[in-house]
């Protein structure tokens, strides 16, 4: 059977209608953490608007949710949490879909950079120790669904 690329998974979904009225378009994300599969509801942020707002001015991300954005290119990515009520785990994620590194818990209304040691084509943020609890881990792998 043919693995399809992290990349390739995004591409094809992008080409989709959404479904939906406002600006996000959504899908599911698993994470494969060994034998363990995790999934995630996901809103997808792949226009520069969408990655610039994220998930700022929220209260509450339930623990099955995750904002994921995508890239155009691999790039370093970096985020702040201005504006941002939460603490979140932020996932870095290679354009095969390899999880490179993981920010833990970053820190409410924070304006220092959190960003990317590498290149990377999609960001995913969950909610704060939520990788960790999980057992989530840097090498592990995640697959885009729609």
């Amino acid at each position: 059977m043919i693995r399809r690329s992290f990349l390739a998974t995004a591409i094809a979904m992008m080409a989709m209608p959404s479904g939906r009225a406002d600006t996000a378009s959504n899908g599911v994300l698993e994470i494969a953490s060994g034998e363990i599969r995790h999934h995630f509801d996901v809103e997808i942020a792949d226009e520069s608007e969408e990655r610039s707002r994220g998930l700022m001015f929220r209260d509450f991300l339930s623990p099955e949710s995750g904002m994921l954005f995508i890239y155009p290119r691999e790039q370093i990515a970096s985020f702040w949490m201005k504006n941002t009520f939460i603490p979140l785990d932020m996932l870095f994620i290679a354009d095969d879909g390899t999880i490179l590194q993981i920010a833990p818990k970053t820190v409410p209304h924070s304006l220092e950079p959190v960003q990317s040691e590498r290149p990377v084509r999609a960001v995913l943020e969950i909610n704060g120790g939520q990788a960790e609890a999980m057992g989530i881990e840097v090498g592990d792998t995640v697959k885009l669904y729609r």
